[in-house]
C-alpha cells in the first residue's frame, strides 16, 4: 500500500484515472499446481496439505475480490470505479521485466527461479513488442529450489540466504558435484533435467529436504547461527558449480536453436552473479543484460510492461546514448535502478532537527573532496543520495561505503557495521571507464550482477608459506592491493559507476581517485543484518547511531558520530514521515 501511494504521488496521479493495474501471478493456475502436486504425492503431505488449505480457501483463491477491496479503500471510490485488473503469468511477467527493460530490440529469453504458477525455467524470444514463449520445465524440477534446498541444508534461509551460499562456495571445493549429478539431477545434453523427489520434501512437506538427504551427504543440515564447517563449505561450492554448468548448458541450448545474438535474464537464479560472470565468459552471445530486479520484486515493472507491450501492443522504442563523437549505444530503460524515493535538502534538515542531530552543510564544491578525505583516512561513512535503489542491492544512493584498499575494513564492516557472518565478501564500485584496469571484465555492470577476477597486476605475492590455508583461515591471507573487495578466489561483485545514471556517487569516486589514485571504493548496502535497506533520512539516522559507522552523509549534510548526543533507543523514529 505504501508502495502503491508512492508511484501515485510521484505521478501526480490519483488511482482511479490510471488505465489498467496488474498483478504478476495467476492465483488459480498455482493452486492447480498446488492441489496436483499433493494428489501426485499423496498421501504423503496430508499435515501440510491440512496447514495451506485454509490460507488458499479463505484468502490466496480470493485475491481477485480481496485486491479490488483494498484499492477500493485506498481510493476512496466504489470498486465499480475501479479501473480493470488484470492478471499475468508469472514467468511471463519475469520475461517482460528482462526484454522489455533491455536495450535490445531482438533478444533470446531465460527465466530461472523456485517456481511461478507452473513453470521453474522458461524461455522465450523477443521480437519487437512480441515476446513469444518458446518452452518450459515444471514444478517441481526447479534449479532455484534445488539451490534452495542447499541453502536450507547449510543452515541459511531459504529466499533471502541463497546469496550467503554463493559467497560461502570460494572458501570450499567442489567434492560434492558428483554426488549431486549422480542422486539428485538428471541433466541432459541440451540443458534440460528432472530431480529425484525421493530426496526433498518442498512438494508435501515443511522442510526442504529429507532424511534421505541427510544420509547422501553424511548428517543432518546445519543449525542456523552454529559454526561453519568444512564440509558445509565443500557443499556450497558443489551446488554452486553445479548451478553454473545447469545455467551455461541451457543458455547454449536457447542460443543454439535461436540464433539470437542478444541474451536476456530474469528470475531469482538470475542473481547468481558468480554464474552470470562465467556465463558472459563462455562468450556464447553477443550481449548479455540481467534484469536489476531479477527476483520477483521485479513482477511488478514486469506485468506492466507486458500490458503496456503485448495487451495494449505500444511498440517497443531503443533509447540511444552518445559514447563518443559519433557513436551512440541502446541504453537499457531502469534509468541505473534509481526508480525510489527522493529527499530534498529542506526536507533533510528538518527530519534531523527533530532528531536532535548534530550536522554541517556542504556545497558540491566541497562535499565531495571532503567525504573522499574522510574515506581515505579510514572512515565507514553512510551514503544517502537522490532516489532509492529499485532492487535488492544497494548501488551507490543507498550505500556503505569505505577504503577498499584497507586490511581490516572487510573483518570491521562485517562485525562492527553490518553484523553479520564472516565470510560475506564487499563488493566494489568503480568509475566505468576505468573498469578493465582494476578486472578482468570489458563490459559495464552498473547492477552489480557481474562477478569479475581482479587483475593479475592487483595480485600480491603470498607471505603465508605454510600448508594450504583452508576454511575461513583464507579470509586472514591479503592476496590483492584491494583486499576489503576481493574474495578469496580473487573475484568481486563489480559495479560500473556511470556519470548520466549517478553522477554524485561518480563524483565521489573521482575525488577519491585523485587523492589515492585509486578509482574503486566498497560498496555495501546501507542496512544490517535482517533489516531493509535505508530508505529515509530518519532510516540512515537510526542506522547510523546504532552502528560503528563514522560518518553519514545525507545529500549535502554531513554528520560525524562523535559530535552526536546519546543514542536512546525509543519508539520516536517510527513516526511516519512524508516523503517528496
Amino acid at each position: 500500500i505504501q508502495a502503491i501511494n508512492y508511484c501515485l504521488s510521484e505521478a501526480n496521479i490519483p488511482l482511479v484515472e490510471i488505465d489498467y493495474i496488474v498483478f504478476y501471478d495467476k492465483p488459480m493456475l498455482k493452486f492447480e499446481r498446488l492441489l496436483q502436486s499433493y494428489l501426485d504425492f499423496a498421501p504423503r503431505g496430508l499435515g501440510s496439505f491440512i496447514r495451506s488449505m485454509p490460507i488458499w480457501l479463505k484468502q490466496k483463491l480470493l485475491l481477485k475480490a480481496e485486491l479490488k477491496k483494498q484499492l477500493s479503500k485506498l481510493a476512496d471510490c466504489p470498486i465499480k470505479f475501479l479501473p480493470p485488473l488484470l492478471f499475468t503469468e508469472h514467468h511471463q511477467s519475469h520475461a517482460a521485466s528482462a526484454y522489455y527493460a533491455s536495450p535490445f530490440q531482438e533478444s533470446a529469453v531465460l527465466c530461472l527461479d523456485g517456481a511461478g504458477e507452473w513453470a521453474t525455467t522458461s524461455a522465450w524470444l523477443g521480437s519487437g513488442n512480441q515476446l513469444k514463449p518458446l518452452w518450459q520445465i515444471n514444478f517441481p524440477h526447479s534449479i532455484g529450489l534445488l539451490y534452495s534446498a542447499f541453502t536450507y541444508y547449510c543452515g541459511f534461509k531459504v529466499n533471502s540466504g541463497e546469496y550467503k551460499l554463493m559467497g560461502l562456495a570460494p572458501y570450499g571445493k567442489p567434492k560434492y558435484s558428483q554426488l549431486i549429478y549422480d542422486h539428485l539431477i538428471d541433466v541432459k545434453a541440451d540443458g534440460s533435467f528432472r530431480l529425484d523427489m525421493r530426496f526433498f520434501d518442498y512438494c508435501t512437506g515443511l522442510t526442504m529436504t529429507n532424511k534421505k538427504f541427510e544420509t547422501l551427504f553424511g548428517g543432518p543440515a546445519r543449525n542456523p547461527e552454529s559454526a561453519i564447517t568444512q564440509r558445509d563449505m565443500d557443499i556450497a561450492a558443489s551446488i554452486q558449480q553445479v548451478t553454473e554448468e545447469l545455467v551455461l548448458k541451457l543458455c547454449q541450448q536457447l542460443i543454439a536453436e535461436t540464433g539470437a545474438k542478444n541474451l536476456c535474464l530474469a528470475g531469482g537464479v538470475a542473481l547468481n552473479c558468480v554464474a552470470n560472470g562465467k556465463l558472459l565468459r563462455s562468450n556464447i552471445c553477443e550481449n548479455i543484460w540481467i534484469q536489476p530486479a531479477a527476483g520477483d520484486a521485479g513482477g511488478a515493472l514486469g506485468a506492466a510492461l507486458a500490458t503496456w507491450h503485448q495487451y495494449l501492443d505500444k511498440p517497443k522504442i531503443t533509447h540511444y546514448q552518445k559514447t563518443g563523437k559519433s557513436k551512440a549505444t541502446p541504453i537499457d530503460l531502469m534509468s541505473g535502478s534509481y526508480l525510489g524515493p527522493a529527499f530534498s535538502n529542506e526536507s533533510i534538515e528538518q527530519s534531523l532537527k527533530r532528531l536532535g542531530a548534530i550536522f554541517h552543510y556542504y556545497p558540491d564544491s566541497t562535499l565531495f573532496s571532503a567525504v573522499a578525505l574522510s574515506i581515505a583516512e579510514q572512515d565507514v561513512v553512510g551514503w544517502f543520495q537522490g532516489r532509492m535503489e529499485f532492487g535488492p542491492r544497494a548501488l551507490g544512493a543507498r550505500s556503505i561505503i569505505g577504503d577498499p584498499r584497507s586490511t581490516t575494513m572487510q573483518e570491521t564492516m562485517n562485525a562492527k557495521i553490518k553484523f553479520r557472518e564472516s565470510f560475506r565478501p564487499f563488493a566494489p564500485s568503480v568509475l566505468a571507464e576505468k573498469v578493465s584496469d582494476y578486472f578482468d571484465i570489458e563490459t559495464s555492470s552498473p547492477y552489480m550482477l557481474l562477478v569479475a577476477e581482479l587483475n593479475k597486476q592487483h595480485h600480491i605475492a603470498s607471505n603465508y608459506d605454510g600448508p594450504a590455508m583452508y576454511g575461513l583461515d583464507k579470509i586472514k591471507l591479503q592476496r590483492t592491493t584491494l583486499p576489503a573487495i576481493t574474495h578469496v578466489d580473487y573475484s568481486a561483485r563489480v559495479q560500473t559507476v556511470h556519470n548520466d545514471t549517478n553522477p554524485r556517487y561518480y563524483q565521489l569516486l573521482k575525488q577519491f581517485e585523485r587523492l589515492t589514485d585509486c578509482g574503486v571504493l566498497i560498496n555495501t548496502s546501507f542496512n544490517v543484518r535482517g533489516e531493509p535497506i535505508v530508505c529515509t533520512p530518519e532510516d540512515a539516522y537510526r542506522c547510523f547511531m546504532r552502528t560503528n559507522m563514522d560518518t553519514l552523509v545525507l545529500e549535502n549534510y554531513v554528520l560525524h558520530k562523535k559530535n552526536q548526543p546519546l543514542w536512546r533507543e525509543d519508539e520516536s523514529w517510527q513516526k511516519t514521515f512524508t516523503l517528496d
